[in-house]
């Protein structure tokens, strides 16, 4: 039998449906007071770092190595791409992207929440914003605020750049 399954509309929170291809569950960020979003198929794991182990000559944006449950997982550090100084306080929480077999951490503040947002609240970043966060493609509304969605292909371009 040969049929194709149909997508099952989710109800709003104002009791109305859906088609569940309209809505997207995504993981917001915290880092550095500006609040990003993620795609949740792309989030496997949230966990606080212990230790970082600083590799040599790698990018600025690389912060080095932890080692979570035996597996080696290679930390991003955001801020110097934000134009944050590196010299706060690092985050200790970090989120773990997986995107066609690449896995890599992203140093975060902390996750607010995952939420499951309608595909109508998202808007192409500006055009300034693009070139300053190349891996932000587009922006989110969240009731009064805004985040910036993380496009896990561009960030991951953006580190093999570097």
């Amino acid at each position: 039998m040969d049929a194709t399954p149909e997508l099952t509309p989710l109800p709003t929170p104002e009791g109305e449906s859906v088609p569940a291809e309209m809505l997207l569950r995504v993981c917001l960020l915290s880092l550095c007071g500006e609040l990003f979003a993620i795609d949740l198929r792309n989030v496997t794991e949230v966990f606080e770092v212990d230790s970082i182990t600083p590799v040599p000559n790698m990018p600025e944006v690389m912060a080095g190595v932890t080692n979570l449950r035996g597996v080696i997982i290679p930390l991003m550090d955001l801020r110097p791409m934000l134009g944050v100084s590196g010299e706060q306080p690092g985050p200790k929480v970090a989120v773990v992207i997986r995107h066609q077999g690449q896995q890599l951490g992203i140093l975060i503040d902390q996750v607010p929440e995952i939420r499951t947002v309608h595909m109508n609240d998202l808007t192409d970043a500006p055009a300034g914003a693009k070139g300053l966060m190349p891996f932000v493609t587009s922006v989110l509304k969240i009731e009064n605020r805004v985040s910036g969605v993380v496009e896990v292909p561009s960030l991951l371009a953006c580190v093999d750049s570097q």
